[in-house]
């Protein structure tokens, strides 16, 4: 078994077996609560349901809940695994309507092999359910079972793998011709595979204007020829040519796009010499493709390329649409998922990716978001601004059609719901991973080299793409924990090492500790024993002198010490007018994503300290892609005390508007205010801050450190941090209590924050000269 197999079995069983949970959505506190929530209360929606059906959306959680159903006959890769084995994949696809859109999700196994069965059982669920995902059945009963569903039911039925896969390599399609300047109604367009997702995908292309004439399918028993009997269907009917032609080779000749959801390796370089000018290959067989992009580019420079992996550019990815599409369905209360709201996923997918770069998408890749063209025909799954595009173009369209039972009436309104969501549903360190792989291997040292936690992480962060590490331990160590916990990563191949025992560089550390702290106490025997015994001024010294580009320490020992080190060796950066360092601390919880400040370094700040150190929790903020918005908290809440803190605090908040105008701060309030728009109107309708604030300023460490605490423990929120603010060079103290996880976390922060610096840096030298 696999290290991967291992990790996922674990993951999937501790700490509470599968990824779902149901959580009341009403507080339930006392006995009124209870008698509203059941009997006798229950009684009043009941009876208002009885008369008006409609008010089911109004009274229940109907309208935002999907069931995705299987009968386990195509799972994945697996096959035909059965309803019971499948669980696990429908329990993920849950997960991911939850995560991207906000919709809540029952998985629905079902024993029905049969096309009547399954027909039988899940209409009659549409009671239950706001809209169906069917999900893993087996060709071709999966377009029986969805065509009579929908013929039955009153509610979207919407095959996934057969119309999300459309929807992406339609959008593909469209991109590409528009590129190659050519038109849809003019290509050739030659399938390799036959199944649910291929006819699809030729169905919908030809909804867009493709001619069926010019369209030829294969399969493994060759062309779809006039008369050929083996796996023929009616589905198949339409793509059935007159000819002689048997094989892809017969065919290839002249085609502007190959589209592949066959087996790997079926498209041979040579034939693609056949194909037209700029043509497009669509090789999206998991996990090997038809053809692999490198010997695919080899063979012709001029091919636009798209697999179904996350490795290449152009990711197929079925996440980019159906969460969408269901968000922009159930919101509008459309009976059906038609062509025309399908054609409109498709167009607003292929504008997104022809879109300029706003400026949140551009912070949230760094500043380096990708632009339209051969490598980027297809969005990110993990653009922040797909849900702003798909839903309200999916929800136009049901309205235009004739489906919307709701109409959105105010389109605008709908949008900045969306977009609260956006910064709610906890992907937000998804960006600063894309980020972190676009940085060009940046180095990062670990002072805890030897920490089975950093082993783990050093492992992700390399399989990821995030960085090179560099680990500081003793070699005998470190070999023997790697083999211990199975990890495949070795000393010297996949890592450079920094041994405190036996270093090259060991003089060097020690004459520049000398240097820099030689005032400070540390004669040159002691930064020698220094440089052999600690770890963390190693990592420091390796920082300062470019041997790295960020650092990672803390998971031993106290913070302080930790502290004292980066900030002798380190430094703030230049600039700051009070250059005490300052911690920003992240949490990402079920209800979203919520920032506190300062968490773990100065003691109590003045308010000219707290004001300096919001304005640089508002840049570190930004780097996600989210603009803050900073609460000042107090025990005062808009001037109800006059307390020295609280004096502090509307004293900050005041210095704050002068300094950082265009931040939305507000100060000093409670925290409900903070978190609340309503409450906080109640008390002051001026504040400056619209909405809920993400950013939560304390007035001393005390403050901070205990909410912050109490709040993970309450929530079983993750933290991410603490996030040092003001260091000269990215250098980031962790706490014992850090998983391999959260390690994983900072590292992404951290090469993302010596990515921009050194940006920063070229363009200043570029100014200057």
């Amino acid at each position: 078994m696999s290290e991967l197999d291992q990790a996922a079995l674990f993951f999937h069983r501790y700490p509470k077996p599968g990824k779902l949970e149901i959580q009341a959505t009403k507080a339930l506190g006392n006995q009124r609560d209870l008698a509203l929530a059941y009997s006798p209360g229950v009684a009043a929606p009941c009876l208002a349901i009885k008369d008006d059906p409609e008010l089911a959306d109004d009274y229940t959680s109907r309208a935002n809940l999907v069931a995705v159903v299987s009968n386990g006959t195509a799972v994945l890769g697996l096959g035909n695994i059965g309803p019971l084995a499948s669980k696990p994949v429908m329990e993920g696809k849950a997960v991911l309507f939850k995560k991207f859109s906000g919709i809540d999700v029952f998985d629905i196994e079902i024993d029905a092999p049969t096309i009547e069965r399954m027909v039988d059982t899940v209409s009659a669920l549409e009671p239950t359910f706001g809209g169906i995902n069917l999900e893993d059945i087996k060709a071709p009963e999966c377009f029986e079972v969805e065509e009579q569903l929908k013929a039955r039911m009153n509610i979207p039925v919407f095959h996934d793998d057969q119309h999300g896969t459309a929807i992406i390599v339609a959008a593909a399609v469209l991109n590409a011709l528009e590129f190659a300047s050519k038109k849809i109604e003019d290509i050739k367009i030659v399938s390799s595979g036959a199944g649910a997702a291929a006819l699809a995908c030729l169905n919908l292309l030809v909804s867009l204007g493709a001619q069926i004439e010019n369209i030829w399918v294969t399969d493994r028993h060759g062309v779809a020829y006039k008369g050929r009997l083996d796996e023929m269907d009616r589905w198949k009917d339409p793509y059935v040519k007159d000819t002689d032609a048997r094989t892809l080779t017969d065919v290839i000749g002249g085609a502007d796009v190959f589209l592949g959801l066959s087996a790997a390796g079926v498209l041979k370089p040579e034939l693609l010499q056949h194909m037209a000018e700029r043509p497009l290959i669509l090789a999206l067989a998991n996990p090997t493709p038809e053809i692999m992009p490198e010997t695919a580019r080899a063979a012709r420079p001029d091919a636009m390329i798209c697999t179904g992996r996350s490795d290449f550019p152009n990711q197929v990815n079925n996440v980019l649409c159906f969460p969408y599409i269901f968000r922009g369905a159930l919101d509008c209360g459309a009976s059906a998922i038609n062509e025309e709201m399908k054609m409109a996923a498709v167009r607003a997918i292929a504008a997104l990716a022809r879109e300029e770069p706003s400026d949140v998408a551009a912070r949230a890749y760094s500043g380096e978001t990708p632009t339209f063209g051969p490598d980027f025909l297809i969005p990110s799954p993990f653009d922040p601004r797909l849900i702003l595009r798909i839903a309200p173009a999916v929800a136009e369209a049901a309205a235009t059609s004739g489906v919307a039972r709701r109409p959105i009436e105010d389109m605008p309104a709908y949008i900045d719901r969306l977009n609260r969501f956006v910064f709610r549903s906890g992907l937000v360190m998804k960006p600063v991973f894309s980020a972190a792989k676009a940085a060009q291997e940046k180095r990062v040292v670990y002072a805890d080299g030897e920490d089975e936690r950093v082993l783990r992480a050093a492992q992700v962060v390399l399989e990821e793409g995030i960085a090179k590490p560099i680990l500081i331990g003793r070699p005998h160590v470190i070999d023997v924990r790697l083999k211990r916990y199975g990890l495949k990563i070795r000393r010297g191949v996949d890592f450079d090492l920094i041994n405190p025992e036996d270093d090259p560089r060991y003089r060097d550390y020690v004459d520049l500790l000398v240097e820099l702290a030689g005032r400070r106490g540390f004669t040159q025997e002691g930064a020698r024993t220094t440089v052999r015994t600690d770890n963390t001024v190693i990592a420091a010294l390796a920082l300062k002198r470019g041997d790295t580009d960020c650092m990672i320490c803390g998971l031993e020992g106290r913070f302080e010490r930790h502290l004292r080190n980066v900030s002798l060796i380190i430094g703030a950066r230049k600039g700051l007018k009070y250059p005490d360092l300052s911690a920003l601390s992240m949490l990402i919880s079920q209800s979203g994503v919520t920032f506190f400040t300062d968490t773990y370094v100065t003691v109590d700040p003045s308010a000219e300290e707290i004001a300096e150190m919001t304005v640089l929790a508002a840049e570190e903020i930004r780097r996600f892609g989210i603009e803050p918005k900073a609460a000042l908290l107090s025990h005062s809440n808009f001037g109800s005390r006059d307390s020295p803190s609280a004096l502090k605090m509307r004293e900050a908040a005041a210095i704050l508007k002068e300094i950082a105008p265009d931040l939305e701060s507000d100060g000093e309030m409670h925290g409900d205010s903070a978190l609340s728009e309503a409450l906080r109107n109640r008390v002051y309708p001026h504040s400056r801050i619209k909405g809920e604030a993400n950013l939560l300023v304390f007035p001393n460490l005390d403050s901070a450190n205990i909410a912050l605490t109490t709040a993970k423990q309450m929530t079983d929120a993750l933290h991410v941090g603490p996030i040092l603010l003001g260091t000269d060079k990215p250098a980031h103290i962790l706490t014992p209590s850090v998983t391999s996880r959260g390690i994983v976390n900072m590292t992404a922060l951290a090469v993302v924050e010596a990515h921009q610096q050194q940006a920063r840096a070229g363009q200043t030298i570029g100014d200057a000269i």
